[in-house]
C-alpha cells in the first residue's frame, strides 16, 4: 500500500474533533508562549508567530503551546503560510509533549515555562518526551533545499541530536513557498505518523514509522519557530480517533 493509499485508509476513520481555533480571537485563551523576544499577532487571516529578530540569539526562538493536552491517537489539521523569506532556520510541530519527570522536568510542562523564557532547543530534546516535525525547514546557512523530518524526544545523554531522528529523511520537497496556503494534516495512530501537505499546485504524503521507540501517549502541541522566522496559521484542529 502506498503512503497515499495509507492515509487516505487512516483519514477515514471515525475521528471526533476535540479542539479547533480559527486562529482569528484572543489567541491567549488556548495557547501559552515560550520566547521573550517573539509575538503572536491574530488577524482575519489567522494567527501570526514571529520569532525574535536576532539570528542565532537563542532568545529569539519560541514555541506557541496549546493549553488543551491531548491523549491517543490524533489528526492534527490547519492552514500554513510561510511570511518570512529567509532561506534558513527551521519550522517545528511538537506531538504530545510532556516532562522526562526527573528533577524539576515535570510531567506537565506548564509547571516549568520559567525555565524555557530562553528557548534553547536543547531544553526541549533532552527534557521532554515528544515528536517533532521539522517542516519550512532548511539548515544553519542559507539554501533552496527545504527538509522535512521526523525526530522523537529525549535525546539520550550519549546520543548525538542526529541520531534521535526516525527515518525517512525528506529533501528537497519544492513545497513551503512564503506566502502559499498549505493545508497540513498530521495521523499518528499507534507507531504511524503520516504528514499530508497540500498546496494548489502539489500534494505531498510523508510516513515514519515509530516502533523501535517507547509511545508517546499524550500532551501538548507545540509550534517552534527558530530565530528570524515568522509564519500564519489558521483553523487550528485536533480531532481524537473513537475506539
Amino acid at each position: 500500500m502506498s503512503k497515499e493509499e495509507r492515509f487516505s485508509e487512516l483519514q477515514s476513520l471515525n475521528w471526533t474533533e476535540v479542539y479547533h481555533d480559527p486562529c482569528t480571537g484572543n489567541w491567549e485563551g488556548g495557547w501559552f508562549l515560550d520566547g521573550l523576544r517573539a509575538s503572536v499577532d491574530n488577524t482575519p487571516g489567522g494567527m501570526v508567530l514571529s520569532a525574535g529578530p536576532i539570528a542565532r540569539d537563542h532568545a529569539s526562538h519560541c514555541v506557541l503551546w496549546t493549553k488543551q493536552s491531548f491523549e491517543g491517537n490524533l489528526k492534527i489539521e490547519f492552514d500554513y503560510w510561510r511570511i518570512d523569506t529567509i532561506q534558513q532556520f527551521v519550522n517545528i510541530i511538537y506531538i504530545q509533549a510532556t516532562g522526562i519527570e526527573k528533577g524539576p522536568f515535570t510531567k506537565d510542562i506548564a509547571e516549568w515555562s520559567e525555565l524555557r523564557e530562553i528557548p534553547y532547543m536543547r531544553s526541549y530534546f533532552m527534557n521532554m518526551k515528544a515528536l517533532h516535525i521539522s517542516f519550512a525547514a532548511f539548515g544553519a546557512d542559507p539554501s533552496e533545499e527545504d527538509y522535512v523530518r521526523l525526530r522523537r524526544y529525549p535525546r539520550g545523554e550519549d546520543q548525538k541530536f542526529t541520531e534521535i531522528a526516525v527515518m525517512p529523511d525528506n529533501l528537497n520537497t519544492g513545497l513551503f513557498k512564503p506566502g502559499i496556503k498549505h493545508r497540513f494534516t498530521i495521523i499518528k495512530k499507534g507507531d504511524e505518523v503520516l504528514f499530508r501537505v497540500a498546496t494548489d499546485e502539489k500534494t505531498l504524503v510523508f510516513a515514519w514509522n515509530t516502533s523501535d521507540y517507547d509511545p508517546i501517549t499524550e500532551g501538548r502541541i507545540g509550534l517552534r519557530h527558530m530565530w528570524t522566522r515568522c509564519s500564519r496559521y489558521a483553523d487550528f484542529k485536533v480531532s481524537k480517533l473513537s475506539e
